[in-house]
């Protein structure tokens, strides 16, 4: 597990671009759900970024494929039989639901956008029906597989630890930082003035009351963890959180809940802050570095300290993380400028 460290960068890359992917969808659905008239302004722009599921496969693969690199547990279980792991731990069937679910949200997501278009030109009742009952499975399916990804690549790192509020802090952080990142995008190309049609400045507004919301729901999950864990004195449970408090993880912990709460909170709920777009986007900005390292803290912090490093002290974490991002932006904006989104 020497290179545990590195492998847990690219496992957060992962989750990075799995979750772009899979937000944009789910912001659109939510957005028309609740009859956001905003939504006709940005819903495009979200759904773009499915692109990224292509990439999210592959790197989906890689790390299926090393399964002792990337799942500690695995490693031990080869190295002694008689090691004994739960049900959910059986590598044949980890491997079979994260394929499966991988392929069966694509599918589902990508029927979403396609129904999203045809709304939009056959106004009739029975079409627009259509697009509302598949907007009203993309909640529920983005829940249940989310769930499935926090419990394989983060609370089930740690055989034997458990959480019953971890699916739900996990993909609510996942779509926390969706927020982030889409108010940054969203200002990019404003700014850059390539946006085939323009949005207007209150967008951000909106954006910033959402990210809000979201800051302040995540530090509840934050803390609700631990509080239960701490006041229960459950020593077996608070060993997950004191190895990430206490050892090396520890500035990268503090970090994080300063990056996604202390930052954002202070800043957007100061109401003429929530109507400037430069600092709206400054807060996203903390939200997705917060996000990223808190992705990584969970994920090496479930072995012993020498196994895992700080990120990006090594070529390997740069090499890892600039080749996703650089793939990743060059997919994005072939696909925005492919659907007339940008301005070639």
């Amino acid at each position: 597990m020497e290179n545990f460290g590195s492998w847990s960068v690219l496992t957060t890359n992962f989750l990075f671009v799995l979750y772009l992917a899979v937000g944009g969808v789910t912001f659109s659905s939510i957005l028309h759900l609740v009859n956001g008239k905003w939504r006709f302004q940005v819903r495009h722009l979200a759904c773009s970024l499915s692109v990224l599921f292509p990439i999210a496969g592959i790197l989906l693969l890689i790390l299926l494929a090393n399964g002792n690199a990337t799942f500690a547990w695995l490693g031990e279980a080869n190295h002694d039989p008689e090691h004994h792991l739960p049900g959910w731990h059986n590598y044949t069937f980890l491997v079979a639901r994260q394929i499966i679910g991988f392929l069966l949200i694509w599918g589902l997501y990508r029927t979403f956008i396609k129904y999203q278009a045809a709304s939009e030109v056959d106004t009739s009742y029975a079409a627009q029906r259509r697009f509302r009952n598949i907007a009203l499975m993309i909640p529920f399916v983005y829940v249940l597989y989310a769930t499935m990804v926090a419990w394989d690549f983060e609370m089930t790192q740690m055989p034997g630890w458990h959480s019953a509020s971890y699916g739900f802090y996990h993909f609510q952080s996942a779509f926390h930082m969706f927020l982030g990142f889409f108010a940054v995008l969203l200002y990019s190309l404003y700014r850059s003035g390539k946006l085939a049609i323009s949005i207007e400045p209150h967008i951000f507004n909106y954006m910033a009351q959402f990210m809000l919301g979201m800051t302040i729901l995540w530090t509840y999950l934050y803390f609700t963890q631990y509080l239960i864990m701490w006041y229960g004195r459950l020593p077996d449970d608070m060993i997950r959180f004191h190895g990430m408090m206490d050892n090396d993880l520890a500035p990268l912990w503090w970090t994080f809940l300063t990056l996604k709460f202390i930052i954002p909170f202070c800043t957007l709920a100061i109401t003429p802050n929530r109507h400037n777009p430069v600092v709206v986007t400054l807060v996203g900005c903390s939200i997705v570095l917060g996000w990223w390292i808190e992705r990584y803290t969970w994920i090496s912090g479930s072995v012993d300290p020498q196994y895992y490093h700080i990120p990006m002290s090594s070529i390997t974490d740069i090499m890892f993380t600039v080749g996703v991002l650089v793939v990743a932006w060059i997919a994005v904006k072939w696909g925005m400028t492919r659907q007339g989104l940008i301005r070639g």
